[in-house]
């Protein structure tokens, strides 16, 4: 099987990014007609900025990289079949064109571009930038971390007892919000940015620790999975083996990811011991 990160520049992704962004995300932030945001499901919002920037990225993925398939959150919206690419052969960009849609749609700073390399399930890299301030973390897998050029170092033990994320809500799978909410005092919880690449970009920071996502869709996911698995940590499904597999999302329960894996076991069985 080739290898597509042997002739893959990072940099040309994220040149890509920032562009589509400058072109299609931020001239619409806080400049949103009627009629350009609306609802997919109760709760998730989608506008004609996250349409947009997907399809300036789709053609362009191809070209970077020749022979893969690109997987986006909007297509899939209207083609759930195009998620069984991510368990072939093929490359697959899996796209997230903004992740964090009801805070881009109500003026809030926080949202991300996200972008992961996927090949017969594993994540091979990926990109998440802040179109605002113009942070951009990279991830490699074997090769680390980066955010804005800087290697981040890997996950130490937190000097304080662990605390991170619990989102939960409608999505994800039956009684797993109610489970969580009967026991979220058994963590320590710190407030969701309501975006997940910018919660997994603040465990690189060492901000946080854990993050419980009951939404799991690889978009969401896959490029947070690879700086957790870059950095040392710890990612996997809760009711599956305690591994990412990207490809599993639509039978999966809800996600876990923590920066070791002994900091995962204890936030997994204070959540969904007797699960």
């Amino acid at each position: 099987m080739t290898d597509p990160l042997h002739a893959l520049d990072s940099e040309t992704v994220a040149d890509l990014i920032r562009r589509v962004a400058a072109a299609e995300i931020l001239p619409r932030f806080r400049n949103l007609k009627d009629g350009e945001t609306r609802q997919k499901s109760p709760g998730d919002f989608v506008t004609i900025a996250d349409e947009s920037a997907e399809l300036a990225l789709t053609p362009e993925l191809l070209r970077i990289l020749p022979g893969s398939v690109v997987v986006g959150e909007e297509a899939t919206a209207k083609n759930p079949d195009v998620m069984r690419a991510l368990a072939d052969p093929a490359p697959v960009w899996v796209v997230d064109p903004i992740d964090g849609t009801g805070n881009f749609a109500s003026g809030q700073e926080g949202f991300v571009s996200m972008l992961a390399l996927i090949q017969a399930d594993d994540v091979l890299a990926s990109w998440i930038y802040h179109p605002v301030s113009g942070e951009m973390t990279m991830a490699r897998k074997g090769a680390g971390v980066t955010i804005d050029g800087r290697r981040i170092d890997p996950f130490a033990a937190p000097p304080r007892e662990a605390q991170g994320v619990l989102a939960y809500g409608q999505r994800g799978a039956p009684g797993i919000a109610q489970m969580v909410d009967r026991r979220r005092g058994a963590v320590t919880q710190v407030k969701s940015s309501r975006a997940a690449g910018i919660d997994y970009v603040r465990m690189a920071k060492g901000e946080i620790d854990f993050t419980f996502f009951s939404g799991i869709m690889p978009w969401d996911h896959a490029p947070g999975a690879m700086i957790v698995r870059e950095l040392g940590g710890q990612i996997g499904y809760i009711r599956a083996d305690g591994l990412y597999r990207p490809s599993q999302a639509l039978s999966a329960a809800g996600i876990l990811s923590a920066n070791s894996r002994d900091v995962w076991r204890d936030v997994h069985d204070r959540l969904f011991r007797d699960d």
